[in-house]
């Protein structure tokens, strides 16, 4: 195991602004954009990536912006993480794709060997690959329903779970993600999350799956849910961390009841709470897991993992896909777990909390605007208010922040259901000094919102 000071980068880790932002390239690519991209595909930042690696992005005009967003969580061991570019390498030159279904491959077996050992529990486990993270949501209700007989899904408030039918109706936000892409597939039931900032009343989280215990009972009935579906931290949300022991009653719940209980760690998952997937921060095991995002480094994967008995009951040919568990994406998801081993970045993530805490935490004292820091490991978020009484969202300060922080060569991103939250995905090897520049800019931006 190596420490974070015997990383090297290939590219320089600064920052470093050319004059013109954008520049002329970018702007250049903007215009081609808009007559053959549509609108409907929307960019956080005004510039075009021509390199990256650590915490930098390096524009096609030579600006380079320290990265506090993975491209959402997903370059975690970097953008271009020595591992898993020789990895994608090695495996190009052999094959790009036979499709699993036909002709199987090691690579496939392996991530599947590594996932069922990573994920929490000592049962029997399977693992399905897939391409994305909805994929991988839309397979494990599907497989907890064949598994179950039974239909109705139960999710929360905040919710993100996708792009598809099955998955936008499982997602709670209706701007942008659902609006005018109904009807919608039925049979999924929401109920309250454990939201401790926006409490009407102070509630522990045991209290809080007890109401969401008894809006189940009451309005569906257990003997007739398939699944409950969770973000162990919500993402798109506003990175909700629910009170604890929420995670851990509802896992109780589901296994007096017969209900599959599905931890979506697409975001959460690979070391980007301080642990491999979020769950284990209460020792909750899930019946099935789903993974996507920090899997592979940048290459399209996903994954069910789950008990093996569930999987059973879903007969040949009901799971897969023709790109599902690619050759290349795999070898690049076995250099990234072995990337995260090697530099224990589950350590790494802590570290990063401790240094991003220490300068943002204290501006919810300093400043009315700042309503909340919160969060787990490298998944951490500021919930923006128009004043702290209130509480009354206020996603233009947002908005205001990323925009400051972007001219001065930072990236951020925003979520939250009311549009209103900061939130902070490096990735994990990125280094102190310029992790710490960063946060400078942004406490500046914070503090020049307010």
């Amino acid at each position: 195991m190596r420490s974070l000071s015997e990383i090297t980068y290939r590219l320089p880790q600064e920052i470093r602004l050319t004059g013109e932002f954008p520049g002329p390239k970018s702007r250049e690519l903007t215009e081609r954009r808009a007559r053959v991209v549509p609108a409907g595909v929307a960019s956080s930042t005004p510039v075009y990536a021509a390199d990256a690696d650590g915490g930098v992005v390096v524009d096609v005009d030579g600006n380079s912006l320290v990265d506090l967003g993975s491209g959402i969580a997903v370059t975690s061991v970097g953008a271009s993480a020595p591992a898993v570019v020789d990895g994608v390498r090695e495996a190009a030159s052999h094959f790009t794709h036979t499709c699993f279904m036909v002709t199987p491959y090691e690579g496939y077996v392996a991530v599947a060997e590594q996932l069922n050992e990573l994920t929490p529990g000592d049962h029997p486990k399977r693992t399905v690959l897939f391409n994305s993270g909805a994929e991988a949501v839309e397979n494990a209700v599907k497989i907890a329903r064949a598994a179950t007989s039974r239909n109705a899904v139960v999710v929360f408030d905040h919710a993100y779970h996708g792009r598809t039918n099955l998955t936008m109706a499982l997602t709670a936000k209706a701007a942008p993600y659902k609006a005018g892409f109904g009807p919608f597939a039925p049979e999924i039931y929401r109920v309250p999350m454990s939201y401790p900032y926006r409490e009407a009343a102070p509630i522990g989280g045991k209290e809080a799956a007890e109401r969401a215990i008894q809006q189940i009972e009451k309005q569906i009935g257990a003997e007739n849910v398939a699944a409950v579906l969770i973000e162990p931290i919500q993402g798109e949300g506003g990175f909700i961390v629910p009170a604890d022991g929420f995670l851990p009653r509802l896992s109780e719940w589901t296994r007096d009841n017969g209900v599959v209980f599905i931890a979506d760690e697409v975001q959460a998952g690979f070391c980007r709470t301080g642990k491999w997937f979020a769950v284990d921060h209460e020792g909750v095991v899930p019946d099935l897991v789903t993974t996507a995002k920090g899997i592979a480094g940048g290459m399209p994967l996903s994954a069910v993992t789950g008990r093996a008995e569930l999987f059973d009951a879903v007969k040949p040919g009901g799971l897969g896909g023709t790109y599902g568990g690619n050759p290349v994406s795999c070898a690049a998801a076995l250099g990234a777990i072995q990337t995260m081993r090697d530099w224990d970045l589950g350590a790494r993530a802590q570290a990063i909390e401790a240094q991003v805490r220490s300068v943002l935490e204290p501006l919810v004292e300093e400043l009315d605007i700042v309503g909340e820091f919160r969060g787990r490991g490298a998944m951490l978020a500021l919930e923006l208010v128009s004043d702290s009484a209130s509480k009354t969202p206020h996603p233009t300060a947002a908005k205001e922040i990323a925009s400051y922080c972007m001219d001065r060569g930072v990236i951020v991103l925003t979520a939250g259901t009311y549009g209103n939250v900061i939130r902070l995905l490096p990735p994990l090897v990125i280094g102190e000094e310029l992790l710490g520049r960063a946060l400078e800019i942004l406490a500046d931006a914070i503090r020049a919102a307010a």
